[in-house]
């Protein structure tokens, strides 16, 4: 059982009594899941031995995608998956992010303002990559992942996105390579953005909302390159199958308040952050997605339909670029040891699920 769960079991029932009907109830089913993940009360998953038909029940896992004991195998085989889709060139790392006096408008309509600023942000990509200035291809290709957390916990929305140098002609069938280090200017991107977002706002009718200094000032927005893209991949990968703060970063809990270690942007060195529980699980509980939204958004020649295969436009980088004879090849995640029969140990298998009692 993770620190995590231990709060939200011992500190759950009081935070929403605490809050009462404040609370959404997206947070009410996170932290009920939270509370009844692999504890029984999800049910029972029956295995039997087929040598000495030996049986074995196993506590159900809650599977819900902000439950931190749940999710650390699916990160792993995300990140291999993404590792195999890398191209032979080089890789770019963007960032966007809004002014602070747009975030409580966006807390507070959280739907709305983060599929803007997903669409916002990709059509923005899109539009200038296709700029001959820049990269001047036809089709350009990335994934972005949305995240709302900053390394203290606070609430800080903005969307990573993991960008190939290149993109397709408009026939499909050559690449047109990014320049060198280079991809598009960020001023640009911060400008393009931050009018594509006031326009989405407009006709969501949150305009009157966001306070008017905000379209007057320069939005943050990092563009930098990322080497072959493996160690942005594995960056990423830490955070798509998991909220905020991971559960070796917790170094204290004493029943009425959490310690946990982050770092300063730019620095190596760890600092300690201790606050109230109920403040913890608050900050906690903020950064858990609406329901339906899509965290992880492939676009481009990267998206899932696209009509050509990325082992086609591998061998249209390779016309250019003999890359792939020196590549390391992605190394696939440790599966999961197979449950033995603890008395003749051959592999049991799964026979049926068994729901858990109504109390």
């Amino acid at each position: 059982m993770s620190r995590i769960q231990d709060i939200f079991n011992e500190h759950g029932d009081a935070y929403l009594r605490k809050h009462g009907a404040r609370v959404p109830g997206v947070h009410r089913q996170v932290i009920r899941a939270i509370q009844q993940c692999r504890t029984g009360r999800r049910g029972h998953h029956v295995f039997e031995c087929p040598q000495c038909e030996e049986k074995h029940v196993a506590k159900s896992s809650c599977g819900n995608r902000h439950c931190p004991v749940c999710q650390n195998e699916k990160a792993a085989q995300w990140v291999y998956a993404q590792q195999l889709k890398l191209l032979p060139c080089t890789y770019f790392l963007a960032t966007f992010t809004v002014p602070a006096a747009l975030r409580e408008v966006a807390r507070r309509n959280q739907k709305v303002v983060y599929s803007a600023m997903a669409e916002c942000s990709a059509s923005t990509l899109r539009t200038l990559e296709a700029d001959s200035r820049f990269v001047g291809c036809h089709v350009a290709g990335f994934t972005g992942v949305m995240h709302t957390w900053g390394r203290q916990l606070q609430y800080h929305p903005h969307v990573h996105y993991i960008i190939p140098g290149g993109g397709l002609d408009k026939d499909r069938c050559r690449w047109v390579c990014a320049t060198g280090e280079f991809l598009v200017h960020v001023r640009a991107l911060s400008r393009m953005f931050r009018g594509k977002m006031k326009d989405a706002l407009d006709r969501a009718g949150l305009l009157e909302s966001v306070p008017g200094e905000v379209w007057e000032q320069d939005w943050v927005v990092h563009c930098k390159p990322a080497g072959d893209g493996r160690h942005m991949v594995k960056y990423l990968g830490a955070y798509v199958f998991r909220v905020a703060i991971s559960n070796a970063r917790i170094e204290g809990y004493d029943g009425k308040t959490v310690t946990f270690k982050y770092q300063k942007v730019g620095s190596g060195k760890w600092r300690r952050m201790r606050l109230d529980v109920y403040e913890f699980m608050r900050r906690y509980l903020q950064h858990v997605l609406p329901k339906g939204f899509m965290k992880i958004r492939h676009y481009g020649f990267l998206s899932g339909n696209f009509a050509v295969a990325i082992q086609r436009i591998r061998e249209l980088i390779c016309v250019l670029y003999e890359a792939l004879r020196d590549r390391p090849v992605a190394m696939p995640p440790e599966k999961p040891r197979p449950l033995k029969c603890p008395k003749c140990r051959t592999v049991m298998r799964w026979t049926c699920f068994m729901p858990a009692l109504s109390p």
